[in-house]
């Protein structure tokens, strides 16, 4: 009895990992390419030249102009260089609360789009949808809060900083570390959610979180399957949030209607937490950074599932292929 206990121990820890690197290495097999096609155009100039473009939008939404370089530094790379472009854009140049939160909702919902939108991609989302949502719906948001703001007369008071970051390497080398440390973690995270899922199944938890999930998942159009994984995307983050999906679309659990919905909700909406707590630095009300993204995304998506077209979702055929579930080479469609 003492010899068997080990094995099994082992036998589901083994299993548990396999699953986790199955994931893991399809999101690297995206990933990576995208981090190394981002900073290439970083290095072209890329950001300035999307600032350029930006900067005509900016002006309806209350902003400077210069401020379009920070929504651009987000939208290609992630909001921690976009905190560093804030406050080296904004030494001289005084905002209100009520402007920050506004670049702040800009930032919350549209930042690493290639990447992100790589991975929503690869889950079944078009990249078209994605910058509708990510793009359209960030400077749509970033107007209705303006535009609040305005009519009722809030935060109209000087933003002061909470904190400012410390200056960092900018050389090839320290990129390459940070990245490397970033996509270690991401292992790291993806296996320890993968166990804390069987966990809660184990104890009954996924149960309740499906019965309290229920009715809004109901009103938004996503089956109740999705309801662990919307968890994790809105408190963690879209990355995990769409590998997770990924595995679970192996199992047949979710339907693509499921997967595309989830995927869009997270969009607008995920890392509360994090993202959040991070543009708080910069000064910007909770207000606009969490309830209003929260209500808007809602809103977004019950009319997005609304939708016709929707219901003749499909996922890519090469993520119910046998060599994808096992985890080897997998046909992409691009």
């Amino acid at each position: 009895m003492t010899q068997r206990l080990p094995a099994r121990l082992l036998n589901p820890m083994g299993k548990l990992l396999r699953e986790a690197w199955t994931v893991y290495w399809t999101l690297l097999k995206v990933m990576v390419p995208a981090l190394l096609i981002v900073k290439a155009l970083e290095m072209l100039g890329m950001t300035e030249l999307l600032g350029q473009w930006l900067a005509p939008l900016m002006a309806p939404l209350g902003l400077p102009e210069p401020l379009s370089l920070v929504w651009a530094a987000t939208l290609l790379t992630n909001i921690y260089t976009g905190l560093v472009i804030f406050f080296e854009v904004t030494r001289d140049t005084p905002l209100t609360v009520a402007q920050v939160t506004v670049l702040g909702a800009l930032m919350a919902v549209g930042h690493s789009l290639p990447i992100e939108g790589a991975v929503a991609r690869m889950a079944g989302v078009p990249w078209w949808l994605t910058v509708l949502l990510r793009l359209g719906g960030a400077w749509l948001f970033g107007w209705l809060l303006h535009l609040s703001y305005s009519l009722g007369g809030w935060l109209q008071h000087a933003n002061h900083v909470v904190w400012q970051p410390s200056a960092q390497e900018a050389t090839l080398a320290a990129w390459l570390q940070g990245q490397a440390t970033t996509l270690a973690t991401i292992f790291v995270v993806i296996f320890a959610l993968m166990s804390l899922l069987r966990l809660l199944h184990w104890l009954g938890v996924e149960r309740l979180i499906h019965k309290l999930l229920y009715p809004l998942l109901r009103l938004l159009g996503i089956g109740p399957a999705a309801a662990n994984i919307t968890v994790i995307g809105i408190t963690l983050g879209l990355t995990f949030g769409a590998g997770l999906l990924l595995r679970e679309a192996h199992s047949g659990r979710l339907t693509p209607r499921d997967i595309v919905l989830t995927l869009c909700f997270l969009g607008l909406c995920h890392s509360l937490i994090e993202d959040t707590l991070l543009i708080m630095l910069m000064g910007a009300d909770l207000s606009g950074l969490l309830w209003a993204r929260l209500g808007f995304a809602l809103v977004v998506i019950a009319l997005l599932a609304r939708l016709p077209w929707l219901s003749c979702a499909e996922l890519p055929s090469w993520m119910f292929s046998s060599r994808a579930v096992s985890g080897g080479e997998s046909r992409s469609e691009g």
